[in-house]
């Protein structure tokens, strides 16, 4: 992340209010410290000026005491004026004047000024009887600033103040001392404009510093409210997180994260329990891996359609269920629009869609129900009439065969019609089921005896070695089971004209508490378009069927809670699966 965005970043987690107060506390501080600092360098470069002039001042009068030592009073102003001009050659000395009591310059470093009055006199003639060093600012001829240290002129003095004798060996006085009274001032102007850049460079120096200093406290005042932030935030953040993997993980819907590259990164305990895929296989890898395939096309369609994709898949779950999948993919984007992933939605519709063929199932039936009743009540009274008709003409022309045998076929044909109007009627009515405990192995055995003789005619096996012998009872009602039984029996014997096998095989299903009893045969099987309708009243493939046995047997199925199945290939045979329910 670039510097920009993270102090951007900063000061939005910075309130303003924060760092105007932090400003309005620190910035008095800062400036009385800069102030404070700024004054204390100026007395330090004052007292080194004064103490410099001092020292000038010592050196001249200990130079003027030995210079002037035996030398006549013309020697000594020449000695003294020379030791003047020669000091005042060393660096930041402007000027070395020696004033007497009225105001005159006796000595001067510059020889022209001898003689001219003192322009500060007024200001300095009181430290003639002063010992002690003092010090006025003022202008030089060229612009500058000047320090100018003065004092009493006491030649020969010692360091102590004490003088020597007013008188030398041969008995003269020392120069510019006629007598005790005419004290004399030595002033000393120093050039401070090294000084002064020195100064400014340091208040600079010190104002810089002392901004920085403010803005380091402004940053770190603003740092700890920040951190607080930060703590908060990331606490809140921590709950937020929480909360919301507690919801993924207990949503009613599969949820599965994706990452850019297509790596499964989320995958919470629906998707778990819908796909029977563990979560600790699923995270980390690809959603070619991890996912269905079905779901992973779904993936890699997206990408070129860059909208939405809701559809329904079938899935074949690792347990052996087929599951109808209802999935909703999406792509993942920013707040800035970038791309973040995928996220796929998912839930398991299939007692949905089982439930809607159920109403729609009932619903046609309901109807078919409703016209059996009253179509069976307006024929069967004619059709009683024309059997009793039939009867009669088949005993009166008993010893004409022709008529006799046409009679028959009328008789047959009623009865025939009657049994479809009974089939109609046991369709509409609600199934009577009646359960008690049946060994399912006694009853499977009983109904293949029924059919044993059928099969042979047509040269069909039976297998029935899949039946288990140690099945506890199961409530059954076995007139109805024995129905459905010989109904599919009779079904796969007639797809098998040519011979085959007919297998019944009966396993418990482990943990699913449901029996499965599977009938399957080797005959021409269902085309894949009629699948679909095996189970619709009046929908047969069968030149004298009547549509109604499967649709029967379904209904005896399901009054027994059960379910039933059909799988079936056109010329490779067909596979009918019941599941009773069973402890």
């Amino acid at each position: 992340m670039a510097k920009k965005e993270i102090f951007k970043k900063f000061l939005h987690g910075v309130p303003p209010w924060i760092i105007i107060g932090s400003t309005m506390i620190l910035m008095p501080i800062f400036i009385l410290w800069a102030a404070d600092t700024i004054h204390r360098q100026k007395e330090s470069t004052t007292t080194h000026l004064l103490q410099r002039g001092e020292d000038i001042i010592r050196s001249v009068e200990a130079g003027a005491g030995m210079a002037t030592s035996g030398a006549t009073s013309q020697e000594s102003a020449a000695l003294l004026q020379n030791l003047l001009t020669e000091t005042a050659q060393l660096p930041r000395i402007k000027y070395i004047a020696i004033v007497d009591s009225q105001g005159n310059i006796t000595a001067h470093s510059n020889t022209e000024s001898i003689g001219k009055k003192f322009d500060a006199f007024s200001s300095i003639k009181d430290a003639a009887l002063s010992k002690e060093a003092q010090w006025r600012q003022e202008t030089g001829t060229d612009g500058g600033n000047i320090i100018e240290v003065y004092r009493g002129f006491s030649p020969g003095h010692n360091k102590h103040g004490k003088g020597m004798d007013d008188r030398d060996r041969s008995g003269r006085d020392f120069p510019g001392k006629s007598n005790r009274e005419a004290d004399q001032i030595i002033a000393v102007g120093l050039d401070t404009s090294s000084f002064e850049e020195m100064s400014k460079e340091d208040v600079r120096h010190t104002i810089i510093m002392g901004a920085i200093l403010l803005l380091v406290g402004l940053a770190g005042i603003s740092s700890l409210f920040f951190i607080q932030a930060y703590r908060t935030t990331k606490s809140s953040l921590k709950r937020i997180k929480a909360f919301s993997d507690n919801v993924v993980d207990n949503m009613p819907i599969g949820l599965v994260a994706l990452n850019t590259d297509k790596t499964v990164i989320s995958f919470n305990q629906e998707s778990e329990s819908i796909l029977k895929i563990d979560t600790s296989i699923a995270i980390g890898r690809s959603a070619e891996t991890a996912m269905p395939p079905d779901i992973a096309a779904l993936i890699n369609e997206i990408d070129k359609s860059k909208t939405n994709i809701q559809r329904e898949i079938n899935y074949n779950s690792p347990d052996g269920k087929r599951l109808t999948l209802e999935v909703n993919i999406s792509m993942l984007e920013g707040d800035d629009g970038s791309f973040m992933g995928y996220l796929v939605l998912f839930r398991d519709i299939t007692e949905i869609r089982s439930l809607e063929k159920e109403v729609e199932r009932s619903r046609r039936l309901a109807s078919i129900g409703g016209l059996a009743a009253g179509v069976a009540h307006e024929i069967r009274n004619p059709l009683s009439s024309i059997k009793g008709f039939a009867t009669y003409f088949s005993e009166r022309y008993n010893h004409v065969p022709e008529d006799k045998k046409t009679a028959e076929i009328m008789i047959q044909e009623v009865e025939r019609l009657n049994r479809v109007i009974s089939q109609l009627l046991e369709l509409a009515r609600p199934v009577n089921i009646e359960k008690k405990p049946v060994s399912i192995r006694t009853l499977v055995q009983h109904s293949i005896k029924v059919i044993e003789r059928d099969a042979e005619k047509k040269n069909i096996r039976i297998s029935a070695e899949d039946i288990p012998s140690g099945l506890p009872p199961i409530d059954l009602d076995s007139d109805r089971m024995n129905q459905v039984f010989l109904n599919l029996y009779l079904n796969a014997i007639e797809a098998m004209s040519d011979g085959g096998t007919l297998s019944i095989g009966v396993e418990p299903g482990e943990g699913s508490g449901m029996l499965r009893i599977t009938i399957t045969d080797t005959g021409r099987g269902i085309d894949k378009k009629d699948l679909a309708h095996v189970f619709d009243p009046y929908f047969t493939t069968k030149q004298s069927g009547t549509g109604l046995g499967l649709s029967i047997v379904h209904r005896i199925i399901e009054s027994h809670n059960g379910e039933i199945t059909i799988e079936s290939e056109s010329g490779k045979g067909t596979r009918v699966k019941i599941f009773l329910p069973f402890k």
